[in-house]
């Protein structure tokens, strides 16, 4: 892989990790569309993925940092009784919530990794993923519930839909962020609200990738100039990651009517032309 590939890589890590649009996907379908020669299953291409992960993951702990410390200090009981209720109901909410992705992953990852991998199958998934943000978008104001209007207010009920939705990022091209926001939308909460409940979903999803990926490495003999490059990359990711996330937050509080149309045009556009392409290459 080459300096400008890796950092390509790492621009679209860092912004399609949490914009609703798969990073898998696109990491999957641009290299075959370019003809690059890398392959993303090389355990030389793990280091790599590693620190992109960690990229991520630092600058979603830098951008929530604060409410991370608020749920840990309030479940500590320093803050109130009122607020340990609520912190240890929100910290309750994201365990629920990340259950059926680590049981469906540990059963079914690998398989549908190794079945629908290729960029063709990434393609479809990817203009599917743009149905469904249409399709749910379309659907929420028929579910929308004003009393929702925090993390706080949810209930157990909804963080175990939004954690079956995230269980459709499995298949590459469908978006992990995408699909917990709409399960989010799908049980009335606002854009504002799903998103910040998926994105602090993320922090443990990622920081799990990046531990379980990280293991895998623990035998492999790593060049320098692999680690140097992964580092630039991981600085690269993370940035991206903290903008993508400071815009992403702001975008969803200000445009709560419609705020997935435009990412849903953008899948099945880019997912058709793809698929199109695809089978024309073949």
């Amino acid at each position: 892989m080459s300096f400008l590939q890796a950092i390509i890589i790492a621009l679209l890590q860092g912004a399609t990790e949490l914009f609703p649009v798969s990073s898998l996907g696109h990491a999957v379908i641009l290299p075959a569309l370019f003809h690059w020669s890398y392959d993303p299953h090389d355990p030389a291409f793990l280091p790599f993925l590693v620190m992109l992960h960690l990229g991520t993951s630092v600058a979603l702990l830098v951008f929530f940092w604060k409410d991370w410390l608020a749920l840990f200090k309030g479940a500590s009981g320093s803050s109130g009784q009122r607020m340990q209720m609520e912190s240890l109901h929100i910290l309750w909410l994201l365990i629920v919530a990340t259950i059926p992705a680590v049981v469906v992953g540990g059963l079914f990852e690998h398989f549908l990794r190794n079945l629908f991998g290729s960029a063709s199958s990434a393609a479809i998934f990817l203009f599917l993923n743009g149905l469904l943000l249409l399709v749910v978008e379309r659907l929420r104001s028929s579910v929308v519930r004003k009393n929702v209007n925090s993390v706080a207010s949810m209930t157990s009920r909804d963080a175990v839909i939004i954690g079956l939705f995230q269980c459709l990022a499995f298949f590459p091209g469908l978006s992990r962020s995408g699909a917990t926001i709409c399960g989010g939308l799908l049980r009335g909460l606002h854009h504002d609200t799903a998103a910040r409940f998926s994105f602090l979903m993320a922090q443990p999803v990622i920081l799990a990738a990046t531990v379980r990926e990280a293991f895998k490495m623990r035998h492999l003999d790593l060049q320098p100039g692999q680690m140097r490059i992964a580092l630039v990359a991981a600085v690269v990711s993370g940035l991206t990651a903290l903008f993508s996330t400071a815009f992403l937050m702001r975008y969803f509080r200000d445009h709560d009517r419609w705020a997935l149309s435009p990412f849903a045009w953008y899948c099945m556009g880019v997912g058709g032309i793809a698929t199109i392409l695809f089978h024309f290459m073949h």
